[in-house]
């Protein structure tokens, strides 16, 4: 397969009105007419009902193929399962932390991997977080101070931030907002760590190619950047809009 650099960052949801535009692009940049897109997600008991709900995402936005990798908390994800007839990667959503640590082992390799063999990678949710160089994993306090609803912390207290995958040179958090999550990363761009985040409202995608960051879908992508002299510059982006993505 030729080399496709391709990286789609979904914020969540599952309106099926808007899959053309947020799977579409991503179907496309796999090199096969009707590609098998291998879907990997964390199974807390739930996992063949979950993959029903991508499957249906997928096929509305063109042929394609989904195939489901079910893994039971705990097991990590072994690159191999990216065999010679996988023409698309999506990590699906669920416990962030759960998929930080199925893919932990596997930090270097896959996205060497993924440039290699030209497969595109697609993050939903959980997925779309651990694609980052610094990922926040979740948590709803900064140093004991509330910065999101607690609801939305991913079974942590204090906001964490660790080493992702790197195939996005910025920090991502989703389903910004429907959980108002936009505030956590503000604080810890804020804060220094990451240097620049995006946040993503659900059934939006950012597409990020040749060192840009493109945005499709029904919501909007918040570009999170430290000011001059302190705090966080937000700025907002609708679908058709583009911003540098270093």
């Amino acid at each position: 397969m030729s080399g496709s650099s391709d990286v789609f960052l979904v914020g969540g949801g599952s309106d099926e009105s808007a899959a053309d535009a947020v799977y579409g692009p991503f179907l496309r940049a796999a090199s096969a007419d009707v590609p098998r897109v291998l879907c990997v997600l964390v199974d807390e008991g739930n996992g063949a009902e979950l993959f029903a709900r991508y499957d249906t995402l997928l096929r509305k936005a063109g042929d394609c193929t989904p195939v489901p990798l079910l893994l039971p908390l705990g097991e990590p994800f072994e690159p191999g399962a990216l065999t010679a007839d996988v023409d698309a990667l999506l990590v699906c959503g669920g416990l962030t932390p759960a998929y930080r640590e199925a893919f932990g082992g596997c930090l270097d390799t896959l996205p060497a991997l993924l440039a290699e063999r030209g497969v595109p990678y697609a993050g939903f949710s959980a997925g779309a977080v651990i694609a980052a160089r610094d990922a926040v994993l979740g948590g709803w306090l900064v140093d004991g101070v509330a910065v999101c609803p607690p609801e939305t912390a991913e079974d942590l207290e204090e906001v964490e931030v660790r080493s992702g995958l790197g195939l996005v040179p910025f920090g991502v958090d989703v389903h910004a907002a429907q959980w108002g999550t936009l505030a956590r990363l503000t604080a810890v761009v804020a804060g220094g760590r990451p240097a620049h985040g995006v946040a993503i409202d659900e059934n939006t995608v950012v597409r990020v190619a040749d060192g840009r960051a493109y945005v499709a879908g029904l919501g909007r992508a918040h570009s999170v950047r430290p000011a001059p002299g302190g705090g966080a510059l937000v700025r907002s982006y609708g679908a058709g809009d583009s911003f540098p993505a270093a």
